[in-house]
């Protein structure tokens, strides 16, 4: 049972671990419940949380449209209480020992793993996404604590003699309090993925997840309680971008910022934060990213791998991942050939309401709308999926886009161009290696890319000119916790993961000690 709050729904979400439960709770309710924020180890809401209803933000289901949930759009003074309790529990925090910080993110880990499925039912339906789906980034969060709570207990540094004179080591400290601002498209895993190193590595944080899906979050704070995390250590603030976000970002009193979202949010955090040049950044930015077909990985023995993953990196979380390949260049001679067997693959497995799950907002879901009317205006060919009907908000139907696959896309349109972050695809020949690397870093964004062949030399070859921070080879979304993830170009700046996660959360200082 999670500690007691003032909030009386806060136990019955606890006890809502089948989706059946969760959804009679939901209409039991005859307006929207309110979340609260977590500041100080403690649930309750912003001083100034009633003032008004533009203090308030609505969050709807995505697959009936209907409000589940209401949140407080913390205001500056709130946003500042908060950061003051994280700055009140630094200097404790930051001298705990490894084993001590250890021991608290491992119970996070395991007390996230007895509730599987209770953060799982709720992930799926506040984004939308299947309930599978939604189990697979609950598993991640859960191995985010796990493998950051162990990774502290091996860590190196490095020491050196300068010709006998003097013996210098690097020591690393906690870098102070973060701000961690995680996206709406997988908000469990990616928020987890920022505390559990900051807190790994001594380090205090005000988190702010997007205020299109705050659910998790919210449930997040009673797994701190339970697990025994100091009060003020991590605290969880609910808001939009422009008053909650930007007030946390640009505190003086904010060490440093991990941030994963769009582009343009990203550069606002840089603008904000210029003149405090002490700031760690850690941006994690949009991307459109390509996945290359060739030919030889159509022959028969590797043909059925090359479209599951294609079709995988493709539609996986209806699009809304980061990471999705959206733009498949395949060479020429095998083109018309993959065209149709991806479409047919597509078509069986990816199925709008049982494998496919609703956009997560009807914000989104007009903009994707507006990229495919505009397909239908350039006289794209569609394979698959068409433009769906504009919605109202009172339309309690749900944002559902079917799967769409489009060839006969100018270059320069805007639906190759633009990152869509939705279940569409465009194909488009290529001739030669040259040119399939060319398309391939013909954009602002660098994140990610998909190689598709059995060429070992070209994988080497190909994967090495690719602008992308991350590339897989006839694979997609493996991962490592303690590989670099990050993007170049507009994909953002920085990299996180094991050793460069705690590049983001610490400070390195050389010491130098005379020999004699």
């Amino acid at each position: 049972m999670l500690p007691s709050t003032s909030d009386s729904h806060l136990d019955e979400l606890w006890s809502c671990d089948t989706l059946d439960k969760a959804s009679s709770f939901i209409t039991s309710h005859s307006s929207p419940f309110l979340l609260h924020n977590f500041v100080g180890g403690m649930y309750s809401a912003p001083h100034n949380s009633s003032a008004s209803p533009s203090q308030h933000i609505t969050s709807f289901e995505p697959k009936t449209g209907r409000p589940i949930y209401t949140l407080p759009c913390t205001q500056t003074d709130a946003v500042e209480e908060a950061i003051r309790a994280a700055k009140s529990a630094f200097p404790s925090w930051s001298k705990t020992t490894r084993a001590e910080r250890s021991a608290i993110l491992r119970r996070v880990s395991e007390l996230l793993q007895e509730n599987r499925e209770l953060f799982a039912i709720w992930e799926s339906i506040d984004q939308g996404k299947t309930l599978e789906r939604a189990r697979i980034e609950v598993d991640r969060a859960i191995s985010n604590f796990s493998y950051f709570s162990t990774f502290i207990l091996h860590e190196q540094t490095a020491a050196r003699m300068v010709d006998g004179v003097a013996l210098t080591y690097e020591h690393r400290s906690p870098a102070g309090v973060f701000a961690l601002i995680s996206p709406w498209n997988m908000p469990l895993y990616l928020l987890t993925w920022k505390i559990a190193p900051c807190l790994a590595f001594g380090c205090t944080a005000v988190a702010k997840p997007s205020e299109i899906t705050s659910m998790t979050a919210f449930l997040l704070g009673g797994i701190f309680q339970r697990a025994g995390v100091p009060p003020g250590v991590i605290n969880i603030i609910f808001g939009d971008g422009a008053t909650t976000g930007a007030a946390l970002v640009a505190s003086p009193l904010i060490n440093g910022v991990s941030f994963t979202g769009g582009t343009q949010t990203g550069i606002a955090i840089r603008r904000l934060t210029a003149h405090q040049i002490g700031k760690h950044l850690s941006l994690e930015l949009g991307g459109k990213n390509p996945t290359l077909v060739f030919a030889d990985s159509m022959e028969p023995s590797v043909r059925d791998r090359t479209i599951r993953v294609a079709a995988m990196a493709a539609f996986e979380n209806q699009g809304e991942i980061c990471l999705c390949g959206s733009r498949i260049y395949v060479e020429k001679s095998v083109y018309s050939d993959f065209v149709r067997e991806f479409t047919a693959y597509v078509k069986q497995k990816y199925v709008l309401r049982e494998t496919v799950g609703a956009v997560a907002s009807l914000q989104h879901y007009d903009k994707i709308r507006k990229y495919l009317e505009l397909a239908v205006e350039q006289k794209a060919t569609f394979h698959l999926g068409s433009a769906p009907p504009a919605l109202s908000e009172n339309e309690a139907q749900g944002y559902w886009i079917e799967p769409t696959i489009l060839t006969e896309v100018a270059k320069d349109s805007a639906i190759q161009i633009d990152e869509i972050f939705g279940p569409v695809v465009t194909i488009t020949p290529f001739d030669s290696e040259q040119e399939a690397v060319q398309l391939a870093n013909d954009s602002e964004y660098g994140l990610a890319a998909i190689l598709l062949t059995t060429d070992g030399a070209r994988m080497r070859r190909v994967g090495e000119q690719l602008e992308a921070g991350l590339v897989w080879v006839n694979c997609w979304l493996v991962r490592e916790l303690g590989t670099p993830f990050g993007g170049m170009k507009n994909s953002g700046t920085g990299r996180e993961g094991g050793e460069h996660s705690r590049d983001v959360f610490t400070v390195l200082r050389t010491l130098h000690l005379p020999a004699y």
